[in-house]
């Protein structure tokens, strides 16, 4: 019945460039949330100058997790984008979708260590970009007679 949904006949294929964009940032975020679920379990060890600033206070480490449901919603509708583009469906909404959630995850990293006044490049670029790159392909998605 999803299939039946997403069908739309005519539909342009998903660009290469946010095709790669939506598997580099899913793929991304998937190893770190693996490496921090491992980090946190003890089966990794990973030095303190690659943890963000304040890592170890319960605070800051539940404010981090709070992102896993985002991050997590964002990755499954990038997959499932991806999913319905190569099969010819509609994907440009579960794309928008997506992209949106990246950037709200990225812009609120970014606001959170801006207020902070802390700057680290390790995270606060990653974050930035996060926020950013979406922004180039999401008013052609919202667009329908756009070519993404």
């Amino acid at each position: 019945m999803t299939e039946v949904l997403l069908k739309r006949a005519g539909d342009v294929p998903m660009s290469r460039a946010l095709a790669l964009g939506i598997v580099i940032t899913d793929g991304v975020f998937s190893l770190y949330w693996a490496l921090s679920a491992a980090y946190l379990s003890g089966l990794v060890d990973v030095p303190d100058a690659y943890l963000f600033s304040g890592y170890h206070d319960r605070h800051l480490v539940a404010w981090n997790w709070s992102f896993f449901p985002l991050d997590l919603a964002a990755t499954a509708f990038g997959a499932w984008a991806i999913l319905a583009s190569r099969r010819q469906g509609e994907w440009r909404t579960l794309a928008a979708v997506s992209l949106a959630l990246w950037s709200t995850a990225g812009g609120m990293a970014v606001a959170y260590w801006t207020l902070m006044g802390e700057f680290d490049p390790s995270w606060f670029l990653p974050n930035l970009v996060v926020f950013v790159w979406p922004l180039f392909f999401l008013p052609g998605l919202i667009r329908p007679s756009a070519s993404t």
